[in-house]
C-alpha cells in the first residue's frame, strides 16, 4: 500500500514541480502582487524564546500509573516531557516528545469517549480530579493528564491548542516551489481515488501528510483484519489496537519520509535545466498555454456557467456571512488586545515612567502574539465559525480548517502590529526626554493601530477569498469531471514537447472553473466591504509606500528590551558558570509565566505548573508552608502540656492538601464527625475534674483566710476592687470567646495557627498582671495557686474580698463561675 502510494504520489509531484517552477518564475517577471502590507513583519519571532514549562499528571501505558511529569514547550512546539525538572535542568534527553500535528486537545472524558464510540460505557482512566487534558489521534497513541485546578486546566488546554494549531501549519509560505508543487500533488491524488473537498488530515509536515494519506486507506483494512483477533476487555482491546496503530503509523512515517526527501532531492537537483528553459522560451510558453486555454474554456464554460447558476450562487452570500461573523470578531478582538496592553503599559509608567520599568513592559509585550492564554479571547472568536447545513452539500469535512487557517492570520497581524510598535518606539526614544515618555507611546500607537486596520481589512478579504475556493471549488470540479475528463487529453496534442512539462491539460481545466466562480466571489466580497460593520477597505483604498521610513526600520536587528533598558538578563539560581548549553538553557525567556493561583494551596509533588522558575515576583509556596510550620512550633512551646497533642493536630491539618486529599474528601467528612464525639467526652472528663480543683483552692483560701488579721482583709480588700472586678470580667468574657473561636476554627481549619498564638500571648498577659498584683498586696503569705491556666480563674484572694461582701452567696457564685470558666477553658484548649 506504501509503495503504491508513494509511487503515483512521485510521479505527480514531479509534475507539479516543473508547474510551480514556472508559475513562480513568471510571478517574478510579470509582478502583479496585491496591496503592500504597512505592518513590519518579524523574521525570527521566537528567538532565544520558551513557550511553556511546568509539571501536571501523566498517565502512563506501561505500568497503568499517573506519574508526575515536568513539561517543556520550546518555540518548535513540540512537547518534551521528562522525569522532572531537574532532568531538564541537567540537559537530559527527555522521556518523550509529542508532536501535536493531527492531534485534538479534549477536557472531558465523555468527549473521549464519542471519539472512542464507547459512549454510555464506563471510563478506563480514573482520575483523581475532574480536570483532565486528553491529546486525541485518529492514528497515533494518545496521551493522558490531568491537573488540580480548573484555572491550570484552562491554561494547559490553551497551550496545547496552540501547539496543535502551529504544528498542523507545517507547510512552509516560504517555499513558493515546493509547497505548491506537494498541495497539488496530494490534491489530484485524492481526487483521483474520489476524495474531494477539505481535508482534515492535510496537516504537519510533507512526510506526516503522506503517512496520514496512506493511513486513510490503510487503518479500515487493518481494523477489518485485526481487532476480531483482539482478546480481553473493551478498554482492553481499545488500548492494544491504538498500540498497534501507532506502531504502523510510526513506520509508515519513517518510510514517506525518506522516499519523499528522495523525491525532492531529484527534483531540486534538475531544477537547473527547467530554468534555463524557462527564461529562454517564456514567451512560447505562455502563448502555448493560452491558446490550449480558450479551447478548453470552450469545452468547460457552458457547462461551469450552468451549475455555478444553480447550484453556486444562491449560496455564496449566506457562507460568506457565516465567514465574516467569527472572523471579524476575532480580529476586532486582536486589536483590543493589542491596545489594552499598551494601555497598561502607559498607566504603569505613569507613576514610575523610567526607561527600565518600560524594558521590562515592552520585553512581555514583544511575546504578546504567542501567549496562548492571552491569545486566547482572540482564538474563540473564531471557534463560534459554522457551516451547518452547507458541509454535506459541498463536501466540506469540518469547519475546523478554516479556523485553523484564519488564527494563525490572527497571530501574525498581531505580531506584526507589536513588532511595528517596537521598530517605532524604539526609533522615537533614541534621545528622547523621560517626561515625553507617556506622549511618546500614544503616537506610535496611533500609527501602528491605522496600519493594522487596513492590513487587517486586506488579510480577512484574502482569507474570505480563499475560503469560499476552498469550498466550490472541489464541488465543480467533482460536478464536471466526468462529463469533460474523457475530452481532456486530446487537447495535450496542441502543446509542444519541449513545453509539455509546463502546460498541463489537468492544471487548465482546474483554472478555468477556478476563473468561472472567482468573479462571482470578488463581487460578493466587494459588496461586503461596503457594509460598515465589517470594517472592510474598499479596493479602490490602495496604500503604497506611504511609510518608506519604516519600511527602513524592519531590517535592523531584533531588540532585546531586557537587554538594553532592564539592565541585562539575571542568570537563574546566580550562577554564572558550568556548562555553556546549561547557561544557554537557562538565559530561555519563557513566553507564558505560571500565575498563583489565589485561594489554592494545593501542590503537586515534586513540581507544581503553578509554580514559575525565573520569576522574582510570585511569592513561592515553600516560604508560606515554613512560616505556617514555625507558628505552630511557637503555639506548642506556649500552651500547657495538656494541649499540644491538640495542636499538633490542627497543625497538620492545617497543611495544604495534596493530591490524595481529594480522592479522601469523604472520609476525611466522617473522621470529622468522630472527632467530634471523642471531644464531646473529653470535655465532660475535663469539667469534673476542674470542679474538683475549684473545691479544693476554696478549702486552702478559707484557712488562709481565717489566719489573717481584719485590719489586713480590709487594706487588701479596698486595693483588689479593680483586679476583681477585671478578672471577673475576664471570666465571663473568656467561654464565649473561646467557644466562638471554637466554631471559626471548625470552619476555617487554615486560620487556626494564628489564633492560637494570639489567644495563648493574651491570656498569658492576663495571668501575668494578676499574679504581679496578688504578689503585691500579699507580701506577708505569698502563697499562689498552684495551677494556673489561661481561661481567667479568680485567685484566692479576689474570693477572700468578694466574701466578704456577698456573704453566704460566696460559695455558689463560685461554683458556677468555676463551671463556666472551666468549660471555657476546655473549648479555648480544644480550639488550640
Amino acid at each position: 500500500r506504501h509503495r503504491e502510494l508513494m509511487g503515483e504520489f512521485g510521479r505527480l509531484y514531479e509534475q507539479q514541480y516543473a508547474v510551480a517552477l514556472f508559475n513562480k518564475m513568471r510571478f517574478d517577471l510579470e509582478g502583479g502582487g496585491g496591496p503592500q502590507n504597512q505592518l513590519l513583519h518579524r523574521k525570527v519571532p521566537l528567538k532565544n524564546k520558551s513557550i511553556f514549562s511546568g509539571a501536571l499528571f501523566q498517565y502512563l501505558e506501561e505500568n497503568k500509573k499517573w506519574r508526575n511529569r515536568f513539561l517543556f514547550i520550546p518555540d518548535s512546539y513540540n512537547i518534551n516531557y521528562y522525569e522532572n525538572k531537574q532532568a531538564h535542568d541537567r540537559g537530559l534527553h527527555p522521556k518523550g516528545t509529542i508532536n501535536c500535528a493531527g492531534y485534538r486537545v479534549l477536557t472531558s472524558m465523555e468527549e473521549y469517549l464519542e471519539l472512542l464510540n464507547t459512549i454510555g460505557s464506563s471510563s478506563f482512566l480514573k482520575c483523581a480530579t475532574q480536570f483532565p487534558l486528553i491529546l486525541w489521534h485518529p492514528y497515533a497513541r494518545h496521551y493522558y493528564f490531568y491537573v488540580v485546578t480548573e484555572k491550570e486546566q484552562q491554561k494547559w488546554s490553551a497551550v496545547f491548542q496552540d501547539c496543535v494549531r502551529h504544528t498542523n501549519n507545517g507547510l512552509s509560505e516560504e517555499c513558493k516551489v515546493q509547497t505548491p508543487a506537494f498541495t497539488d500533488a496530494v490534491r489530484l491524488y485524492r481526487q483521483a481515488h474520489g476524495h474531494y473537498g477539505t481535508w482534515d488530515m492535510m496537516c504537519g509536515t510533507p512526510p506526516q501528510i503522506l503517512a496520514n494519506l496512506v493511513m486513510e486507506t490503510l487503518l479500515p483494512e487493518m481494523r477489518d483484519l485485526i481487532t476480531p483477533k483482539l482478546k480481553g476487555k473493551m478498554h482492553e482491546r481499545q488500548r492494544n489496537w491504538m498500540l498497534i496503530s501507532d506502531a504502523v503509523y510510526g513506520l509508515v512515517q519513517s518510510q514517506t519520509q525518506a522516499q519523499y526527501e528522495a523525491v525532492v532531492q531529484s527534483c531540486e537537483a534538475g531544477r537547473p535545466p527547467l530554468e534555463t528553459t524557462i527564461r529562454t522560451d517564456m514567451d512560447q510558453i505562455i502563448t502555448s498555454k493560452e491558446h490550449v486555454t480558450s479551447k478548453i474554456r470552450a469545452l468547460v464554460l457552458p457547462k461551469a456557467e450552468k451549475l455555478l447558476k444553480v447550484s453556486i450562487q444562491p449560496y455564496i452570500s449566506s457562507i460568506l456571512d457565516a465567514l465574516m461573523e467569527p472572523t471579524s470578531r476575532g480580529f476586532f478582538e486582536v486589536k483590543d488586545l493589542f491596545f489594552r496592553e499598551l494601555v497598561d503599559m502607559s498607566k504603569n509608567l505613569l507613576n514610575d515612567g523610567n526607561k527600565e520599568k518600560l524594558g521590562e513592559h515592552m520585553d512581555k509585550i514583544s511575546m504578546l502574539a504567542f501567549h496562548p492564554v492571552k491569545m486566547q479571547s482572540c482564538y474563540e472568536k473564531v471557534e463560534t465559525l459554522s457551516l451547518e447545513g452547507l458541509q454535506q452539500r459541498f463536501d466540506v469535512s469540518s469547519p475546523s480548517v478554516f479556523v485553523q487557517r484564519a488564527q494563525i492570520l490572527m497571530r501574525e497581524q498581531m505580531d506584526d502590529a507589536v513588532y511595528t510598535f517596537e521598530q517605532l518606539l524604539h526609533k522615537s526614544l533614541e534621545g528622547q526626554e523621560q517626561e515625553d515618555l507617556s506622549k511618546t507611546i500614544q503616537g506610535c500607537q496611533d500609527r501602528v493601530i491605522k496600519k493594522f486596520d487596513y492590513d487587517s481589512s486586506t488579510v480577512r478579504k484574502k482569507f474570505f477569498r480563499e475560503a469560499l475556493l476552498q469550498i466550490f471549488i472541489p464541488y465543480m470540479l467533482k460536478q464536471l469531471s466526468p462529463s469533460c475528463s474523457a475530452e481532456l487529453p486530446s487537447f495535450q496534442e496542441l502543446i509542444f514537447e519541449d513545453f509539455s512539462r509546463f502546460i498541463l491539460v489537468e492544471n487548465i481545466f482546474e483554472e478555468v472553473v477556478l476563473h468561472t466562480v472567482m468573479k462571482d466571489i470578488m463581487l460578493a466580497v466587494k459588496e461586503a466591504a461596503v457594509q460598515r460593520r465589517h470594517n472592510l477597505y474598499r479596493d479602490s483604498i490602495v496604500l503604497t509606500d506611504s511609510d518608506p521610513n519604516l519600511l527602513l526600520l524592519g531590517e535592523n536587528p531584533p531588540i532585546d528590551w531586557a537587554e538594553e533598558y532592564g539592565g541585562g538578563q539575571e542568570e537563574v539560581d546566580g550562577e554564572n558558570t558550568g556548562d555553556p548549553e546549561v547557561q544557554k538553557r537557562r538565559r530561555v525567556k519563557q513566553v507564558v509565566s505560571m500565575i498563583q493561583i489565589e485561594g489554592n494551596a494545593s501542590v503537586l509533588p515534586n513540581e507544581s505548573s503553578l509554580e514559575v522558575p525565573a520569576v522574582d515576583d510570585i511569592p513561592e509556596e515553600g516560604t508560606e508552608v515554613r512560616s505556617d510550620t514555625s507558628l505552630s512550633q511557637k503555639s506548642e512551646k506556649q500552651v500547657s502540656n495538656g494541649t499540644k497533642e491538640d495542636v499538633k493536630k490542627n497543625a497538620v491539618d492545617d497543611k495544604p492538601p495534596t493530591n490524595r486529599s481529594v480522592l479522601k474528601e469523604e472520609e476525611s467528612t466522617t473522621e470529622r464527625s468522630l472527632q467530634g464525639t471523642e471531644i464531646k467526652s473529653a470535655i465532660d472528663c475535663a469539667i469534673q475534674e476542674i470542679e474538683k480543683a475549684v473545691q479544693e483552692e476554696e478549702h486552702e483560701a478559707r484557712t488562709q483566710k481565717t489566719a489573717e488579721s481584719s485590719s489586713l482583709k480590709e487594706e487588701t480588700a479596698a486595693e483588689d476592687v479593680k483586679p476583681t472586678s477585671s478578672c471577673e470580667e475576664g471570666a465571663r468574657i473568656n467561654p464565649a470567646d473561646t467557644n466562638k473561636d471554637t466554631t471559626s476554627s471548625t470552619e476555617k481549619p487554615s486560620d487556626s495557627p494564628v489564633l492560637e498564638v494570639e489567644a495563648v500571648t493574651s491570656s498569658e498577659q492576663q495571668e501575668n498582671h494578676i499574679t504581679a498584683s496578688t504578689q503585691e498586696s500579699h507580701t506577708e503569705n505569698p502563697i499562689a495557686p498552684s495551677q494556673h491556666d489561661n481561661s481567667g480563674f479568680q485567685s484566692p484572694t479576689n474570693e477572700a474580698a468578694e466574701e466578704e461582701q456577698q456573704g453566704g452567696k460566696k460559695e455558689c457564685n463560685d461554683s458556677e463561675t468555676g463551671d463556666d470558666t472551666g468549660k471555657g477553658e476546655i473549648a479555648h484548649m480544644d480550639h488550640q
